[in-house]
């Protein structure tokens, strides 16, 4: 990478009378006045205490477990393993999502719900149907259903965010499902849950109407008019049964499909009255050697983000409407989906045969991947007033921070460390930084920061985190930061993530080497009167933890 002038320039730049000319070069990199080279790069961060975004939303903090691969069947669930509980849980698992942070969970798909019937997930396990499961090539069991996974949430200590067919089914099988879930009793549905084990009511809160339904690979795919009609008329129906609820439409599957924008204002139109809130989903590799572009994908997340919120406030406008719909940003992640030998559903297919739970996109995680997991979760708390949920998709095993192995053991992946210290450490009020510093130029999204960071401050407890990533392959990264309105007394604890040995950026953990890539102590953080100053290594990731008091 190469580094380029400090934020004065750019001010400058920006400033000058051909500014649209040279801020036109800005983005591309292409501008002499900002080359420069030196062995560190340097970034300065001021934070005030009365600037802030808003408080920090714990349903940011989610993860996703999908009837996909091994996310449920020798993931979550796997009766007769030595670590399993008599419900068939890994307890192994359970302790790793625990310590994860994990606060809401979206079930049970993704391109699973449009072809699944809730029906056959619930009442005794030795009833329930075989079923073909078209999204993934697959048996499904259903010896795992909805009992089960309200009996695990209620283990991990999760939220439910439940997900209802809008692909091959419609109104009536999502406002029965409401029924049966929360229903007190008195009703044919909810005297049926009851029936199977379940006296009191499960009381799901959140519930999402459907999965990408304008994806073409969408079994049950739908124009957004088509789709937004029925998402309006479902809706209606479960609120109908539980006014409390909370709903999410399906917006773009990713910013890139050609109908981004319009299907979000043709969907809200429809159905703004009804719904909460508008999905996003975006998933990032690094692709042909191109790894600058690859460390600065929150800047695309950042700005899918920016996009959806206009279109929904325009929808808002002219529409009159007085409420404010929020982000459900329900799948992200990095998803190497150019990788040979992922046993995608036509690799499944052209093997032959249908098989319960096959091993399918189980990415092993990097080091550069985590600091780039790092970097996405600091783009969602960034615009936490309007992102209201978020999901990591996905939990175990498939595209996730948990692995597992069938009778075997569980570990954490590189990914799993920057989303559990933002999970665990994020709380209260996510402030509002000013930062400059050293940038670099990426082919894809135009020049990025060097060192991303985010910083939250929680009175109650006086503690004030900061969450940085270096994106600098060989340089350090200097960095100060200036508090206004609050007053430091100590480093509460610092740590960083990076290459391990400082030799190989694409280090893994996994079944024999479980811990290779970890956080250790961040050594050399200073307080200096109002300013906090560290160094970071090279392609790295950091939490440091202040104990602050008001000026």
């Amino acid at each position: 990478m190469k580094r380029q002038n400090d934020y004065n320039d750019v001010i400058l730049a920006w400033a000058h009378p051909k500014g649209p000319r040279i801020r036109s070069a800005l983005t591309t990199g292409a501008s002499p006045i900002l080359q420069r080279s030196s062995s560190m790069s340097r970034a300065t961060i001021t934070a005030d205490r009365d600037f802030t975004v808003g408080p920090v939303p714990r349903r940011l903090f989610g993860s996703f477990v999908e009837h996909m691969g091994r996310c449920v069947y020798s993931g979550i669930y796997e009766p007769g393993h030595p670590a399993a509980d008599r419900n068939g849980f890994r307890r192994d698992v359970l302790e790793l999502v625990r310590e994860l942070g994990v606060s809401v969970v979206r079930y049970p798909g993704g391109n699973f719900v449009s072809g699944y019937r809730w029906e056959d997930g619930v009442g005794p396990v030795g009833e329930r149907p075989r079923r073909i499961d078209g999204a993934w090539h697959s048996i499904e069991t259903n010896a795992f259903g909805l009992h089960e996974f309200v009996d695990w949430a209620r283990q991990a200590d999760v939220e439910i965010m439940e997900a209802v067919n809008l692909g091959t089914r419609g109104v009536e099988a999502a406002r029965a499902l409401v029924e049966y879930a929360n229903h007190p009793g008195g009703t044919y549905l909810s005297d049926l849950r009851r029936r199977n084990g379940a006296p009191e009511p499960f009381g799901i809160k959140l519930w999402c109407l459907g999965n990408e339904m304008d994806g073409p690979w969408q079994i049950g795919h739908k124009t957004a008019d088509e789709y937004g009609r029925l998402a309006a008329e479902a809706g209606k129906a479960m609120k109908l049964v539980d006014p409390s609820i909370e709903l999410v439409a399906c917006g773009s599957s990713n910013s890139g499909m050609p109908t981004f924008g319009t299907w979000e204002s043709t969907v809200l139109g429809h159905a703004y009255d009804v719904v909460d809130n508008i999905s996003l989903h975006a998933y990032y590799e690094e692709a042909d050697g191109d790894v600058a572009s690859f460390l600065a994908t929150a800047l695309d997340m950042d700005h899918f983000i920016e996009s959806v919120v206009a279109t929904a406030d325009a929808t808002r406008a002219a529409g009159k409407h007085r409420k404010r719909i929020n982000l459900s940003f329900d799948e992200w992640n990095v998803w190497y989906t150019r990788r040979p030998g992922q046993d995608m559903p036509d690799a499944i297919t052209e093997r032959g045969g249908w098989h319960e739970h096959p091993r399918i996109i189980e990415d092993a995680y990097s080091v550069t991947d985590a600091v780039v997991v790092g970097t996405l979760l600091n783009s969602l708390l960034r615009h936490g007033d309007r992102v209201r949920i978020a999901n990591l998709a996905q939990l175990v095993n498939v595209i996730a921070p948990i692995r597992s192995e069938e009778g075997g053991p569980a570990w954490r992946q590189s990914i799993f460390w920057p989303f559990a210290q933002m999970a665990n450490r994020a709380k209260g009020q996510i402030l509002q930084l000013a930062t400059s510093g050293d940038r670099y130029a990426t082919e894809k999204f135009g020049d990025a920061d060097l060192v991303d960071a985010t910083a939250t401050w929680d009175e109650e407890t006086g503690r004030l985190a900061l969450f940085l990533a270096n994106r600098g392959l060989e340089e350090c990264a200097e960095v100060s930061v200036t508090l206004r309105g609050l007053d430091t007394s100590r480093v509460a604890r610092a740590e960083v993530l990076t290459v391990p040995d400082g030799t190989d950026r694409f280090a893994v953990n996994d079944e024999q080497h479980p811990d290779r890539v970890h956080p250790e102590p961040l050594d050399g953080v200073v307080v200096d009167g109002d300013t906090t100053r560290l160094r970071l290594p090279p392609l790295s990731w950091a939490t440091v933890e202040l104990d602050v008091s008001r000026a």
